[in-house]
């Protein structure tokens, strides 16, 4: 009998940043490796992968944009993967001060303890900030396109510990196909372990299987 069919869909900025906290370089992983080796886990056959991240603007910081393109380059050169992209976002004080306010003033605070609250939070605010912004929707749509619509896999593992993909997996789940979550202990949400079939990678697994081959 033949194994079912997955996709390895990696939120590669959610990643990224947990990798870091956890005490493993990213640009040290082998993302194929990782792939295979959490669709052997689930007993799946690997389809291929799809890898997202936000690019920063090139206007901003040339270096860091370049070093970026570099990594995305090698990770689209990988066996049977796909890289997607959206542009990272700026936004200003102003619509951060706003959303701040929105939050402040639905938390029914007295006289005294609101002007206080506000300025401790609307002080800090620096001139502007970056924003991942559609990300985790095109990996949301994907999923369900993939699966349910274009039936190009009947599972969908996710490697991310993010809990907003928990409506897309139920969906999906709905419609008869798996959705499988792999991530670090760092920044793996309650939520998603507790709703999907899971598989926490740890920091030594990592180290011994999914290093890239200097020799490559």
């Amino acid at each position: 009998m033949s194994r079912i069919r997955a996709i390895v869909f990696i939120d590669g900025n959610n990643l990224y940043h947990n990798l870091r906290a956890l005490g493993v370089k990213p640009g040290s992983i082998d993302f194929y490796k990782l792939s295979e080796l959490v669709c052997e886990h689930f007993e799946c056959e690997f389809k291929g992968s799809r890898y997202y991240n936000s690019v920063p603007n090139i206007k901003d910081d040339s270096e860091n944009y370049h070093k970026h393109m570099l990594f995305l380059d090698e990770v689209m050169a990988l066996p049977k993967f796909e890289v997607l992209t959206r542009k990272l976002q700026s936004y200003t004080t102003k619509s951060l001060q706003r959303e701040k306010r929105n939050i402040i003033d639905g938390l029914d605070l007295c006289p005294v303890c609101k002007p206080i609250v506000e300025g401790n939070c609307l002080d800090c605010i620096g001139r502007f900030r970056k924003k991942e912004k559609g990300i985790d929707v095109m990996i949301a749509v994907d999923m369900l396109n993939l699966s349910v619509v274009e039936e190009a896999c009947d599972c969908c593992i996710l490697v991310s510990g993010d809990a907003d993909f928990v409506p897309a997996s139920q969906i999906v789940n709905k419609h008869g196909k798996a959705v499988y979550s792999a991530f670090i202990p760092r920044g793996y949400s309650w939520e998603l372990r507790e709703n999907l079939k899971f598989w926490t990678l740890s920091k030594d697994f990592l180290l011994e299987n999914c290093i890239k081959d200097p020799y490559s």
